[in-house]
């Protein structure tokens, strides 16, 4: 029987298409969040604790007041190219604070626990396909910091039974299929959402990253999961926690390849129009090819992606960004 989940960063993109599941599957869902870069519309499953990770005062109210069966951890900081300027936010923000989630799991005897990790953990790409034992070198801080945490998870499980399941994103992509939940960044830096605006905006200049990749076409190559395929990863990882199972660590992806040029492709099949491009170089800290082996998530969790094609993926997101812009000028209008 479902029990209560303390979903920490489930106002942002991945957390909120995470709390959809949780709570369709039954679970009790609480979100925390300071709203940094969460959105308060987007917590539509389950109520909301506003609060701070920094702050092991908001982290033991929370836990008092819940007393969560489970912790969905996906608050970090998650930007590559700010971490190699700015890393002490980044092992501040993403490895520090979950020492704090940690210390009030164990005073709290709260022993399942789902982590957001990253594919950026492995730095460059040392076989086609990557394989949860794959090198571990991170070329920047983002993946350092969050490999760290794996190694924390590792250490709170020896000394005290806290399990977990360290999900670990290639990229994120796509919005849920009613629209109700998709990527908002204030500071918008990913793809494809960038991609969709230089479609729609005559003032924005779209820009691929680099074209001296040592790939088939010279642009990067990466693995887009749909955000739906990955919530339903992470509920069947939550699941196996409450059901006793040990801890693991899974690479999501499809296992397929995608370059920036293809997405490219796609957004102009999606839309109907001309995506207009300008040539940058490459971003600090970006590897050529990252793409998943993800046979582990599928003998253990039963899953495999099922809603990753791309054009899918576009599809779903322009609708959600559609909704999103139409919505944004209305309240601007009203402001």
């Amino acid at each position: 029987m479902p029990g209560k989940v303390l979903v920490l960063g489930g106002a942002g993109y991945v957390g909120s298409h995470c709390c959809r599941a949780f709570s369709e599957a039954g679970w009790d869902v609480t979100v925390f969040d300071n709203l940094s870069t969460g959105w308060r519309d987007l917590v539509r499953w389950g109520k909301l604790i506003e609060g701070d990770l920094n702050s092991p005062g908001d982290i033991e109210a929370a836990f008092s007041a819940i007393k969560p069966d489970a912790v969905a951890h996906f608050a970090a900081s998650t930007l590559v190219g700010e971490s190699v300027t700015e890393p002490g936010k980044y092992y501040r923000n993403n490895t520090f604070t979950t020492l704090n989630v940690l210390d009030a799991m164990q005073r709290h005897n709260t022993r399942a626990i789902i982590f957001s990790s990253t594919c950026a953990i492995f730095g460059h790409a040392q076989t086609e396909f990557l394989a949860e034992d794959h090198p571990k070198n991170p070329i920047n801080p983002y993946g350092m910091s969050k490999l760290m945490v794996e190694q924390m998870l590792a250490g709170f499980d020896h000394a005290h039974g806290i399990r977990s399941a360290c999900l670990r994103y290639f990229n994120a992509a796509g919005a849920d299929r009613q629209a109700l939940t998709g990527e908002r960044h204030a500071c918008e830096t990913h793809l494809i959402p960038l991609a969709l605006k230089g479609a729609y905006d005559p003032g924005y200049s779209f820009t691929i990253t680099g074209t001296d990749f040592d790939t088939p076409d010279g642009t990067a190559l990466r693995d887009y999961i749909h955000v739906e395929d990955l919530a339903e990863a992470h509920l069947l990882a939550l699941n196996a926690l409450e059901q006793g199972a040990p801890s693991n660590a899974f690479n999501l992806g499809t296992g397929r390849g995608t370059s920036v040029a293809e997405i490219v492709d796609a957004v102009e099949r999606a839309t109907g129009r001309r995506l207009p491009r300008k040539i940058g170089p490459r971003r600090p800290g970006d590897a050529a090819r990252l793409i998943a082996a993800p046979g582990r998530a599928k003998d253990v969790l039963g899953w495999t992606a099922k809603r990753s094609d791309v054009d899918n993926i576009i599809t779903s997101a322009l609708a959600w960004h559609q909704k999103d812009w139409a919505q944004h000028k209305e309240d601007s209008l009203q402001g």
